[in-house]
C-alpha cells in the first residue's frame, strides 16, 4: 500500500504501485488541464508507474513547467513530421528553450530545410496531432539503448548514449517515431494544438565547429490559441525593433566580416554612448566611487592566481610579449586588485569603491554572435568594492538602490531579481559559500526585495544577485549583477589594517549596473524602437530650412543650439520639404524645426515634436527652457 498527499488531501493505493493519473484521480484532482505531475519535486508523465510514497502535485498545461512539457513534446512532434516527410533524417538534440523549442536535424540526401518547408511540416504535425497518438515511455539499460539506436543507424543518439554516466536511459515512442529522452511528455499528441514553426539556422553538432553543420528548426507552442497569437504579435513587434536593423537605419553602428563580434560605432552611436557614460560617471561620483583604468593585456601569472586560467580559459584570448605568455583580459577584477594592493589600506579607507569602464574580450563562437547583444569585445561598467564584513549589507543595499534608480527612475524599466548560488566549478570551501549566500540573502530580505533562487548559477568565485530588465514588449534582459567574493581576497592576499592594528581580510564585491555598454545600447534601441528619450538621443534637434535663403539663419541656430549643449543637425538638401520632414521622422529626431521667412524675420522657431506633433512658433528662450526640462530626465 502506498500513500500520497496533495494540498492537504491524502490517497492510499491498494497495490504496491500505481499510475500517476490514477493517483491524481484518487485525490480528486481534475485532469482537464493536467498533462504531468511532480512527485516530491520530480516531474513525471501521467502514465508513469510509481512505487513509493510521496507528495504529489499536478502540473497544468498553462504553468511554467507545463509549458516546458508541452513545448518539448511539440519538438518531438515536429521531428516525427520531418521523419514522415523526409525518411532517413537523423536527429541531434531537441530541447525546450525560453518561449519555445528547437531540434537539430540532418535531412536525408543533404536537403537543406528552409522556412518555405514549414507549411508542409506544420500540416503533417497537425495531422499527427489529430490522431491522438499515445506517447509511451520505455526504460532501457545503457547497453540496450545503445544497441537499439545503432541498429537504427542513429549515430547522434548513439553518441549521446555512449557518453552518458548512467546505467539506464529512457526512450519515448509515438506511433513509429522513437526518441531518446528523459521526459516527461504529454499523454498523447492531441494535447499539441497551438504551435508555430518560426525560423531555421545552422548549428554545429555539439556546438563544435569541427563537427558537421546541422539544420536547427525553431518553433513555439502555447496552451491556447490566444496566447500563441499574442506571442506571434510580440515577435513581429520585436522584428520591427531589431537593433541590428534600426542601428543601420539610424546610422548608429555597423557589423563587418572583417571583425566578427567586434561592432563599429558611428558618430551617432558614439553620441548615445558618450551621453550614457557622462550620466554614469556623474552618478557614480555622486555615490562615492573613484574611477580607475587597467591594462587590456596582462601576464599569464595573474590569471593563474585569479583562477581564470583554470575556470575560464576557453573564453580567453592569448598572446606573447618578449616570449612570455600573456592574456587579453576577459574581466577587470584582477587588474583592479593590483590597484588595491599598491597601498596599505586601513579600515578607515573602507568601503573603497573603484569603478572601471573596462574593455574586455571574450571568445564567443561565431554561431552565437548576435548584433550588440552577443559580442567578443565589450565595455563593462564595472566596479569593485572592498569592505569589512560588517559593511557588506549596506554596500549591497547601496548597489541595489543605484540599480533601481537607473533602471526604473531614469529608463523606466521594470525588473526582477535572482539570487544565483554555488556552481559545480566553484572555488573555495563550502562554509565560505554558505556565508556569502547568506549575506546576499540577508541584503535582499532586509531591503524587502522580491527574488527567486537560481540554483548553481553563481560565478566560480562567489554567489551573485542578477537583475533582469523587462522591456516595453515584455522581454527580459539580464543586465546588472552583484557578486560577493571571498576567494579573490584570499588568492591575492588582500588585507586592511583594522582598528585593533592587525591585518584583516576584506570582502570584495564585484558589480555591474548596465552590464555591457554595447548590449545595453542594443536593449535601449529595441525598448524605445529607436526613438530615444531627448536627453540621450543621438540627434536632438533637426533644422529644416525651407529654401536656400533660410540657410544662414539655420547655421546661426546650429551654433546657438550647440552652445547650449544640444546635438543639432540641419537638412538643407535640395529635396521637397515634405520628404525632409518625413526623413527626420524616420530618423526619430525628438524636435524638428522648420525655418521660413516668418521665423527668420521674427527670429523665432517653429517646433514640431516627435511625440506631440506641431508645437507652434516660440522664442529661442522658450525653446531652450523646453529642452532643459527634457534634458533633465536623465539626471536626478
Amino acid at each position: 500500500m502506498l500513500r500520497f498527499e496533495c494540498e492537504g488531501k491524502s490517497y492510499e493505493t491498494q497495490g504496491d504501485s500505481a499510475k500517476v493519473s490514477e493517483i491524481l484521480s484518487g485525490l480528486g484532482v481534475s485532469k482537464k488541464k493536467v498533462l504531468a505531475a511532480k512527485l516530491d519535486g520530480e516531474l513525471l508523465d501521467l502514465t508513469r508507474q510509481v512505487a513509493r510514497n510521496g507528495q504529489i502535485e499536478p502540473v497544468s498545461v498553462d504553468s511554467e513547467e507545463g509549458l516546458e512539457v508541452l513545448r518539448h513534446s511539440t519538438a518531438h512532434l515536429m521531428a516525427q513530421a520531418i521523419e514522415k516527410l523526409y525518411p532517413g533524417t537523423k536527429f541531434g538534440i531537441g530541447p525546450c528553450i525560453k518561449d519555445g523549442f528547437y531540434y537539430d536535424v540532418e535531412v536525408a540526401g543533404g536537403k537543406a530545410l528552409t522556412e518555405e518547408d514549414f507549411p508542409a511540416i506544420e500540416k503533417e504535425m497537425r495531422r499527427l496531432a489529430g490522431t491522438a497518438l499515445p506517447v509511451e515511455r520505455t526504460d532501457m539499460t545503457k547497453d540496450e539503448a545503445l544497441a537499439f539506436f545503432k541498429k537504427r543507424d542513429d549515430r547522434y543518439k548513439a553518441e549521446l548514449i555512449s557518453e552518458l554516466d548512467a546505467p539506464a536511459v529512457s526512450i519515448y515512442r509515438q506511433g513509429d517515431y522513437v526518441d531518446l529522452c528523459r521526459g516527461p511528455h504529454v499523454p498523447d499528441t492531441s494535447w499539441i494544438r497551438d504551435f508555430k514553426l518560426l525560423s531555421v539556422a545552422g548549428a554545429y553538432w555539439r556546438g563544435d565547429e569541427k563537427n558537421i553543420m546541422l539544420t536547427r528548426l525553431y518553433g513555439t507552442a502555447f496552451a491556447s490559441p490566444e496566447e500563441l497569437k499574442e506571442h506571434l504579435h510580440r515577435l513581429e513587434e520585436a522584428k520591427l525593433r531589431d537593433h541590428r536593423k534600426l542601428g543601420k537605419e539610424l546610422d548608429l553602428f555597423s557589423l563587418h566580416d572583417e571583425g566578427q563580434g567586434f561592432p563599429f560605432f558611428h558618430p551617432k552611436g558614439m553620441a548615445v554612448i558618450n551621453r550614457l557614460l557622462d550620466f554614469w560617471r556623474a552618478e557614480h561620483t555622486r555615490r562615492g566611487y573613484d574611477e580607475i583604468r587597467t591594462p587590456l593585456i596582462l601576464d599569464r601569472s595573474l590569471w593563474l592566481q585569479s583562477g581564470h586560467w583554470d575556470h575560464y580559459k576557453e573564453n580567453m584570448y592569448f598572446t606573447e610579449i618578449d616570449e612570455k605568455p600573456f592574456a587579453v583580459k576577459p574581466m577587470n577584477c584582477p587588474g583592479g586588485i593590483l590597484v588595491y594592493k599598491t597601498q596599505i589600506r586601513s579600515y578607515r579607507d573602507l568601503p573603497l569603491r573603484m569603478a572601471e569602464l573596462g574593455i574586455v574580450h571574450r571568445h564567443e563562437r561565431s554561431g552565437v554572435l548576435h548584433g550588440l547583444m552577443r559580442v567578443r569585445c565589450f565595455t563593462q561598467d564595472d566596479a569593485h568594492l572592498y569592505c569589512t564584513p560588517g559593511q557588506v549589507g549596506g554596500e549591497v543595499a547601496g548597489i541595489m538602490d543605484l540599480c533601481r534608480y537607473i533602471y526604473k527612475d531614469v529608463f523606466g524599466f521594470n525588473y526582477n531579481v535572482e539570487l544565483s548560488t554555488r556552481p559545480k566549478n566553484s572555488m573555495g570551501e563550502a562554509v565560505q559559500w554558505e556565508d556569502a549566500e547568506a549575506a546576499l540573502r540577508d541584503a535582499l530580505e532586509s531591503t524587502g526585495t522580491p527574488y527567486r533562487v537560481n540554483e548553481g548559477d553563481g560565478a566560480f568565485y562567489g554567489p551573485k544577485i542578477d537583475f533582469h530588465l523587462e522591456d516595453s514588449i515584455g522581454r527580459t534582459w539580464q543586465c546588472g549583477t552583484i557578486q560577493l567574493d571571498f576567494q579573490m581576497p584570499e588568492r591575492f592576499d588582500l588585507t586592511y589594517v583594522g582598528a585593533d592594528g592587525k591585518e584583516h581580510r576584506p570582502v570584495m564585491l564585484h558589480r555591474t549596473i548596465l552590464g555591457s555598454i554595447e548590449r545595453f545600447l542594443g536593449i535601449l534601441i529595441e525598448n524605445y524602437a529607436g526613438a530615444f528619450p531627448f536627453w540621450i538621443a543621438p540627434v536632438q534637434v533637426k533644422l529644416i530650412p525651407i529654401a536656400e535663403a533660410h540657410g544662414a539663419y539655420a547655421q546661426e541656430l546650429i551654433e546657438t543650439f550647440r552652445s547650449w549643449g544640444l546635438r543639432t543637425e540641419a537638412d538643407g538638401r535640395d529635396e521637397k520639404l515634405g520628404k525632409r520632414i518625413r526623413d527626420a521622422q524616420l530618423q526619430k529626431v525628438p524636435y524638428m524645426i522648420v525655418i521660413g521667412d516668418k521665423e527668420m524675420e521674427s527670429r523665432t522657431v517653429a517646433v514640431r515634436a516627435r511625440a506631440k506633433g506641431d508645437l507652434g512658433s516660440m522664442t529661442l528662450e522658450d525653446f531652450k527652457a523646453l529642452c532643459e526640462v527634457d534634458n533633465a530626465l536623465g539626471k536626478r
